[in-house]
């Protein structure tokens, strides 16, 4: 525990290893419930239903006598007992509490009787979709990015969504968006000088990162990251067209520098095979002005009408 002191004001932090430790103590793990089929309690439950009209309403109707005090207990049993039955579908989990004590959760589906005193919270099993706004990061160079994802999500442990979060829906929310934040700013947009770590490359690289750190965000309240990916990626607006240009001028640079060592290649060629041919005798300057003059031509833009003074041999 550390205590730091600040205008005269204490504030209590815990470190990461001991937050760690005070949050393990205190979860909840999912255990089932006990339960029996709701078709093997039926008929044992009918059986309770039909002594106590008989013991009530026929006592009334065929023997003309009072409704029999043990009838009337046994209609108030069979009335309790059937608040025990409970139907459920596929894919939905029921936490059941007995008085305030976590008593287990039923995840399959069918029909069962459980506990009447047992009370009851349902629970989607179902796989989630979470969009989560576009959010303005900055990125590892410090250049401020928009940035948003899909987080596919389903609840893996019933007891700890139910007690040891408030609402799981909104802390993986929340959960989600800080960890979006910490993937983007741990990378550049389009990576370092050798274009690693980049956001925008290394999609299958960031994808992973980011289901971990957000699986490792939302431990606590017992859900599944299924899968999560970047579904907007784009530099903010204010740096957007600064960007854009720059990203023009580096493929002007790229194409150009193509450009130029096919230039060479080809002039190289060019005045070998006219020296080894011998049809024309080049001095120095006839060289340098034939190197310049074609690589002029295939360098330039625009069209080039170069003049070349040379010195006819004897064939």
């Amino acid at each position: 525990m550390q205590i730091i002191q600040q205008s005269r004001i204490f504030y209590t932090v815990l470190v990461p290893d001991e937050m760690e430790l005070h949050d393990m103590s205190e979860m909840i793990d999912e255990r089932p419930a006990s339960s029996v089929s709701g078709w093997l309690f039926l008929p044992f439950w009918l059986a309770l239903v039909g002594g106590a009209l008989w013991l009530t309403a026929g006592a009334v109707v065929l023997r003309g006598q009072p409704p029999s005090i043990v009838g009337i207990a046994m209609l108030a049993l069979a009335v309790f007992l059937a608040k025990g039955f409970i139907i459920l579908p596929p894919n939905i989990g029921t936490v059941c509490t007995f008085f305030g004590r976590y008593s287990g959760s039923l995840r399959n589906d069918g029909f069962f009787w459980i506990n009447p005193f047992f009370q009851r919270l349902r629970i989607s099993l179902r796989v989630n979709n979470l969009n989560t706004p576009t959010l303005k990061v900055n990125d590892r160079a410090g250049n401020p990015i928009e940035v948003g994802a899909v987080v596919v999500w389903r609840v893996a442990d019933t007891a700890r969504a139910a007690f040891d979060v408030h609402d799981y829906m909104t802390y993986v929310a929340i959960q989600s968006e800080s960890a979006l934040r910490a993937v983007a700013s741990a990378r550049w947009y389009d990576g370092d000088k050798q274009g690693r770590n980049s956001l925008r490359g290394d999609l299958d690289a960031v994808t992973a990162a980011l289901r971990e750190t957000i699986q490792e965000h939302i431990a606590l309240a017992g859900i599944e990251i299924i899968q999560a990916r970047i579904a907007h990626l784009a530099y903010a607006p204010e740096i957007a067209s600064a960007m854009l240009r720059r990203q023009q001028a580096a493929a002007v640079v790229a194409a150009r520098t193509q450009i130029v060592e096919g230039a060479v290649g080809m002039v190289r060629l060019a005045v070998e095979n006219i020296e080894r041919d011998g049809f024309v005798r080049l001095a120095d300057s006839d060289r340098v002005r034939l190197v310049s003059n074609l690589m002029t031509v295939l360098v330039s833009d625009s069209e080039t009408h170069p003049v070349i003074s040379v010195d006819k041999g004897a064939s």
